[in-house]
C-alpha cells in the first residue's frame, strides 16, 4: 500500500478521526435531550450516523490498500451527509427547535470538510518516494 499519510502511523493521530469521536459524544448529548418516543427513531438514527464516521476512517486505514482507504472515506462522508440531513429534520420538529445544534453542526461542517479533503487527495496518485 502507498500510503496516503505517510507521517502518520494511525487513525488515531488524524484530526479528522478525532473531530469525529467528539462528534460523536456531542450527537449522544444533543439526543439525550430528545423524547424518549424517539429513542428508535431520530435519536437511534442519528447515532449510528455519527459513529459511522470515526468508525469508517479507522476502518479505512487500516485496510490494505489506498483504494480501500478511499471507500471507507467515501463511506464516511455519506455518513456525514445523512447526518446533516438529520439534524434539518430535527430543527423543524418541535421537540428539537429549542435545543442548541449550532456548536455541533458547526463541528459537523468542519468534519465534512476534512473528509472531502482527504477523499480529494486519495483521489490523487500517490507522489513518489
Amino acid at each position: 500500500m502507498t500510503d496516503p499519510t505517510p507521517a502518520l502511523h494511525s487513525y488515531k493521530e488524524l484530526d479528522v478521526w478525532r473531530k469525529g469521536v467528539d462528534l460523536v459524544v456531542r450527537v449522544y448529548e444533543i439526543t439525550a435531550l430528545l423524547p424518549k418516543e424517539e429513542r428508535y427513531g431520530l435519536s437511534s438514527q442519528m447515532q449510528r450516523a455519527a459513529v459511522s464516521i470515526p468508525v469508517n476512517i479507522a476502518e479505512g486505514r487500516r485496510r490494505g490498500s489506498r483504494k480501500d482507504y478511499a471507500h471507507f472515506i467515501t463511506i464516511a462522508y455519506g455518513s456525514g451527509g445523512e447526518l446533516e440531513t438529520l439534524f434539518t429534520i430535527l430543527n423543524r420538529l418541535p421537540f428539537g427547535s429549542g435545543l442548541n445544534t449550532k456548536t455541533t453542526e458547526q463541528l459537523l461542517d468542519d468534519v465534512m470538510r476534512m473528509l472531502n479533503r482527504l477523499r480529494h487527495s486519495l483521489s490523487q496518485p500517490p507522489k513518489p518516494k
